[in-house]
C-alpha cells in the first residue's frame, strides 16, 4: 500500500498544452554532501514537496516518494496526476514544486514567456506500447498501419491481417504527454482523428478500457503493463518489442525520457528528491517498475 502521505487524484487546475521554445535541461546530480576533507556526510531534510503531472511517471513518483519519506521522515510528499500539460503549467505557476512530464516543459507550456524559468531534469526513460484487447488477432503493426488506424483510414482489423472486427480507437486528451510522445514518435506528420473512438484521461483508465472493450486499440506506458494483464496484449511495432536494447539501437521508436521539472534550480529537499529518483540506490526499483534507469541510457 502507498504511504498515507502520498495523495492521489487529478490536479485541480485545468490546463491546455501549447508549443513553446526549448527549455533548459539539467542532467547532473548533486552529492549528498561533504565536509572540507571530502568525506561524505549524511544530510537531513525536512519540509513538503508537491508533484503533479504525467500519469505515466506517477507510479514511479509515488514509489520514490514513499522510499524518500521513509529515509527522511521529516519530509512530506504529495503526488498528483493530471497529465504532463497540467504538471508543466502548475510548476510554471508556482502551484507545485515539481511538474512531472513525458516531454520537455516547452512542449506543454501555455505561457511561452516562462520557458526560460523552467529546468527539465531527466529522471528515467520509459517505453510505451501499442495495446489491443486480446480478442484482436494481431501481433505486429507497421508504423503506416498504426497511422492509418488512428487517423481513421483503417476501420476494420481485417484490413491489417486480423479478423473481420471493427476497430475501436481509444485516445488520450491533448494535455497528455503520452499522447504527445505517440504523435512525435509514431504518428509523425499524420494527424490523429479525434472524431473517432473515445478518450481516456490516464494510462490506468486506458488499460481498463482496453481490457473491457472488444476490438479496442490504444497506447499505454509500459509501467502500467508489469505483471499479468487480463484481456489485453502488447503489439510489436515494425517487428520490434519495447526493450531497452531495441530502444538503444533505434529499432523501437515509441519511448521518451521522463522529466521532473522545476521552476529555477532545484534546492534542498526538492533537489535531494530528484537526485534520489536518478540514483543508483533507487535504480533497481526504477527497473522493476517498468522504467529505464538513466544509467542505461546515458
Amino acid at each position: 500500500m502507498w504511504s498515507k502521505r502520498v495523495k492521489f487524484g487529478l490536479a485541480a487546475l485545468l490546463m491546455t498544452g501549447a508549443l513553446a521554445g526549448c527549455g533548459q535541461t539539467d542532467n547532473n546530480s548533486s552529492s549528498a554532501g561533504s565536509n572540507e576533507g571530502g568525506a561524505k556526510k549524511e544530510e537531513t531534510y525536512s519540509g513538503t514537496i508537491s508533484l503533479a503531472g504525467s500519469t505515466a511517471l506517477q507510479p514511479l513518483a509515488e514509489e520514490a516518494a514513499n522510499a524518500f519519506m521513509e529515509k527522511y521522515p521529516d519530509v512530506s510528499i504529495t503526488v498528483q496526476g493530471g497529465g504532463s500539460g497540467t504538471g508543466v503549467n502548475q510548476v510554471a505557476a508556482g502551484a507545485v514544486q515539481i511538474g512531472n512530464s513525458d516531454v520537455p516543459a516547452a512542449e506543454k507550456l501555455d505561457d511561452k514567456s516562462k520557458a526560460s524559468e523552467l529546468i527539465d531534469h531527466k529522471v528515467a526513460g520509459i517505453a510505451f506500447a501499442i495495446v489491443v484487447n486480446d480478442d484482436v488477432k494481431i501481433d505486429n503493426l507497421t508504423t503506416e498501419q498504426i497511422q492509418g488506424i488512428f487517423s481513421g483510414k483503417i476501420k476494420n482489423w481485417k484490413e491489417v491481417g486480423g479478423s473481420d472486427e471493427a476497430i475501436h480507437v481509444i485516445n488520450r486528451p491533448a494535455s497528455s504527454g503520452t499522447r504527445a510522445t505517440f504523435e512525435k514518435t509514431v504518428m509523425k506528420d499524420v494527424k490523429i482523428n479525434d472524431a473517432i473512438g473515445t478518450v481516456q484521461d490516464s494510462n490506468g483508465a486506458v488499460e481498463q478500457a482496453i481490457s473491457s472493450t472488444p476490438g479496442a486499440v490504444s497506447y499505454v506506458a509500459m509501467s502500467y503493463l508489469i505483471g499479468e494483464k487480463k484481456n489485453l496484449k502488447t503489439v510489436k511495432i515494425n517487428g520490434a518489442e519495447p526493450t531497452v536494447e531495441n530502444i538503444r539501437t533505434e529499432k523501437y521508436p515509441f519511448w521518451s525520457y521522463e522529466y521532473m521539472i522545476t521552476k529555477g534550480e532545484a534546492k534542498d529537499e526538492v533537489r535531494a528528491f530528484i537526485d534520489f529518483v536518478k540514483s543508483e540506490e533507487f535504480a533497481s526499483t526504477v527497473k522493476q517498475m517498468g522504467y529505464i534507469p538513466m544509467t542505461e541510457l546515458e
